[in-house]
């Protein structure tokens, strides 16, 4: 007899336990399984080095889902987004987006991704209705008309209204269900890390382009006194796997030149994360009794800090689906207004940034400078440079 929920969440990484946390809100009952166990610790081994910028919109979903107290106090404001068109170790051009231009509130927060990892387990832990089971992978699907069942690792059988897909890139559960997907691979490698340095950041997230990709610094809190930075490092792939590889004394004055010096020497606090780059976007995003999110939907490059930033967009739009009709969740009505809402604003976006990361990899001079003159024309324009920061928050 498999056991009864209302949601089944597949994937306990960030966006599926904000899922979990998010249904668990509107008084359903969830269980959220993932194959890997959660590491909640910066120096345990698998950790996640990266860090996420939480924009306006996710961090008004995860105070409605009670998340936000919990992270808060670990957060770094977003006040300006710089850019920077860099010659050598040099910054020739640079840009900021502020965000005082559209309102009094920065554009978002910035937190280590380990550090959300283990503030929503401490929170799915206090949470009724909810059975986190983190060790456990989804080894089938079966659906019907009225419901989902998975099988688990251990053999146990759950069957929900709802199965949310959140299991990642290579999700199993979009496998089983037979939905394609288009992929786009750029020959990249990302570098992910923290940083000290002398000079405060100012809340100023800054992203340098040169070749083989952005660098891009973003605030954190302090850090054993010192202002701290979480770096994306996005090169061709070999260049990456070189640097990955050098001793830190090297690694460190490789940093200095790439950042163009602006908040003086780095000093390695973490250890170094590599990942290879992709774009991808699943032909659909819904089957009988199943909404994808997160990666197992679409997952793009880290450019404009939109990754998680849309995730947590394909959540809101599942919640409010389910808030404005209990009885529907999981109904072919409802998968098809997810589809029709989601689908289109994604595509667009993967597109865009798509088409900003290979801008950013041109290494010809002539093709370097029509990207700095583009640049400076749209900062120059008032309403285009307060429309592109509106459409970064996530407006359509």
């Amino acid at each position: 007899m498999a056991e009864q929920f209302d949601i089944l969440v597949s994937g306990g990484g960030i966006a599926g336990m904000a899922a979990a946390a998010g249904f668990a809100t509107l008084g359903l009952t969830v269980a959220c399984i993932d194959p890997a166990p959660s590491v909640t610790d910066e120096a345990a081994q698998g950790a996640d080095l990266r860090s996420t910028a939480l924009l306006r919109p996710s961090v008004e979903l995860l105070r409605g889902i009670g998340l936000w107290p919990r992270l808060a106090p670990h957060a770094a404001a977003l006040q300006v987004m710089r850019i920077i068109e860099a010659e050598g170790a040099e910054a020739r051009l640079v840009r900021d987006f502020d965000a005082s231009d559209l309102s009094s509130e920065p554009f978002g927060w910035n937190l280590p991704n380990w550090l959300i990892r283990r503030e929503m387990v401490a929170h799915l832990a206090g949470l009724a209705g909810v059975s986190f089971r983190p060790g456990l992978a989804t080894t089938s699907v079966f659906t019907r008309e009225g419901s989902a069942q998975v099988t688990l690792s251990d053999g146990a059988r759950l069957e929900a209204r709802l199965l949310v897909a959140a299991d990642g890139r290579e999700s199993p559960v979009r496998k089983a269900l037979g939905i394609g997907l288009r992929k786009l691979r750029y020959g990249q490698k990302a570098l992910a890390f923290s940083v000290t340095h002398p000079v405060l950041h100012q809340n100023v997230s800054a992203e340098i382009h040169r070749s083989g990709g952005p660098f891009t610094l973003v605030p954190l809190p302090d850090r054993d006194g010192l202002p701290s930075s979480a770096i994306i490092w996005m090169e061709r792939g070999p260049e990456a796997e070189r640097l990955a590889a050098l001793p830190v004394p090297d690694f460190e004055a490789a940093l200095l030149d790439r950042s163009c010096g602006i908040l003086g020497p780095l000093r390695l606090v973490t250890g170094r994360a590599l990942w290879p780059m992709a774009s991808q976007i699943a032909h659909r995003f819904t089957a009988e009794r199943t909404a994808l999110i997160a990666e197992a939907a679409h997952v793009v490059p880290p450019i404009g800090a939109q990754g998680l930033n849309m995730s947590l967009a394909d959540l809101a739009c599942l919640l409010e689906l389910a808030r404005r009709d209990p009885a529907g969740i999981g109904t072919a009505a409802m998968l098809a207004a997810y589809q029709r809402q989601r689908w289109p604003e994604v595509a667009a976006r993967v597109a865009g940034i798509d088409a900003l990361n290979r801008a950013s990899m041109f290494g010809a001079k002539p093709m370097r400078e029509a990207r700095a003159a583009a640049l400076a024309a749209m900062h120059a324009l008032g309403p285009i440079r307060r429309g592109l920061m509106q459409a970064g928050l996530g407006a359509r």
